[in-house]
């Protein structure tokens, strides 16, 4: 038996984005199931899942059911010891507890007024005073935490941990409403924004699911912040360099083209959230560079 885990809309999920990070960046396997945010109905899409009401939500090998992320991140932290979830080093670990901590239930005002929306970027947002306060209490936290931790990379605490997972949707926010921060703050953004597994799960947000039209804004919209990717289109026809799907094995059914060249993969998808950002996916890269 292996995890369960049970995932809102990737374009506008912001905890589902939480909750597949702490699995995708530390090599947790798992069994995902993906809700449907178009009915607004989530809790009773879950309710074969009782208690569970909202996601993330994992359910164990041995049936615990698991409904919020601080304490997915916990649990898998304890029965991964190794997967490096937390820092090892205790300054570290409990700096990167606290800040997750004050993630998981501050921040409100950022929260309410700049959902995360991952299929476009808004200009001239003119953030409230309250969004701007919740902006400095972040710069502070994480500055305070790269100057506690001392790592030598963009992350908060060393390594890439839960910590920033808990901190990739503030990054995106930020980032997809053209928020004012400092130039510390908006090299950790961008480092979200560059993050491979990011770009997996944002490249599948623009080609999964509808654009609902609640998470609208009324400003002006302007190209995404994070790296351009290269451009790949979808084609008609099978001939393709590959005969089996990079990600699965199976044969080819749909094919994308990139710089004159045609690769297949076994269905729409697969081929769709290739053609939304080739890099983000090892497997494609390698079977273009072999």
């Amino acid at each position: 038996m292996t995890y369960h885990l049970l995932l809102g809309d990737y374009a506008y999920s912001s905890w589902s984005l939480r909750g597949w990070l702490l699995f995708e960046k530390f090599g947790i396997s798992r069994k995902q199931t993906m809700l449907d945010f178009s009915g607004r109905d989530v809790a009773g899409q879950l309710t074969a899942y009782a208690p569970a009401h909202t996601v993330p939500t994992v359910i164990t090998p041995e049936g615990a059911v698991v409904s919020d992320s601080l304490a997915i991140a916990e649990e898998l932290a304890s029965r991964h010891p190794d997967a490096g979830l937390w820092p090892s080093d205790p300054l570290a670990r409990a700096t990167a507890r606290s800040l997750t901590s004050e993630m998981h239930s501050g921040f409100t005002a950022l929260r309410t007024d700049c959902p995360m929306s991952l299929r476009q970027a808004y200009l001239d947002t003119s953030p409230s005073d309250a969004v701007l306060a919740d902006l400095e209490r972040i710069e502070t936290l994480w500055a305070h935490a790269q100057e506690t931790c001392s790592g030598s990379g963009p992350w908060l605490c060393g390594e890439y941990s839960a910590v920033d997972a808990f901190y990739a949707p503030v990054a995106a926010r930020i980032a997809g409403f053209s928020l004012p921060v400092g130039d510390r703050a908006a090299a950790y953004v961008a480092a979200h924004l560059a993050d491979p597994a990011f770009r997996r799960w944002r490249a599948m947000g623009l080609v999964s699911g509808a654009t609902l039209p609640w998470y609208a804004q009324d400003y002006e919209v302007g190209a995404w912040p994070g790296p351009t990717p290269l451009s790949a289109k979808a084609v008609e026809g099978l001939e393709a360099e590959n005969e089996a799907c990079p990600y699965s094995g199976k044969p080819v059914t749909d094919v994308l083209e990139l710089d004159g060249r045609r690769f297949g993969f076994c269905n729409p998808f697969c081929r769709d959230k290739t053609v939304a950002d080739p890099e983000a996916w090892p497997a494609f890269m390698a079977l273009l560079s072999a």
